[in-house]
């Protein structure tokens, strides 16, 4: 074993991670195959919410929104994943709070305009849609 292969095997097994670990220095050591399954996998997540718009296949609309809404929570976290490395064991799991913490300003704030944009709909013109009614209705 020359002098530096030494230096890299004495690295390795000092350090608490076995040579064998996915982690080399808190950088990942990913596989051209692992990205090509990320890739592959985040072309079917967008060409089967197409295919099913495309072609109708869900009629209602709704529905349709859900299935494609699903279909990108699923492909988030493929990418997630697959290309940026997030898993429970990154950065010490400091990732996975960040992340479920994001989630949670998300709904938050989500839910709170839509809550806030309903009720200004609804309580600062009550008379505005019985007056749009009359006038269509009008000779």
């Amino acid at each position: 074993m020359n002098e530096h292969a030494a230096q890299q095997h004495d690295v390795h097994s000092h350090d608490g991670h076995s040579p064998g670990d996915h982690f080399d220095d808190g950088i990942p050591n990913v596989s051209g195959r692992e990205y090509l399954n990320g890739f592959v996998l985040s072309v079917v997540l967008t060409a089967i919410p197409f295919a099913l718009v495309m072609t109708k296949t869900i009629s209602n609309s709704t529905l349709a929104a859900v299935v494609i809404l699903l279909f990108a929570a699923v492909q988030v976290v493929v990418h997630m994943v697959y290309f940026l490395h997030m898993n429970t064991r990154s950065e010490g799991g400091w990732n996975l709070v960040a992340l479920v913490f994001t989630a949670v300003l998300v709904i938050i704030v989500m839910s709170g305009s839509l809550w806030v944009m309903h009720h200004l709909n609804t309580n600062m013109m009550p008379g505005l849609h019985e007056m749009q009614d009359m006038l269509r209705n009008a000779p």
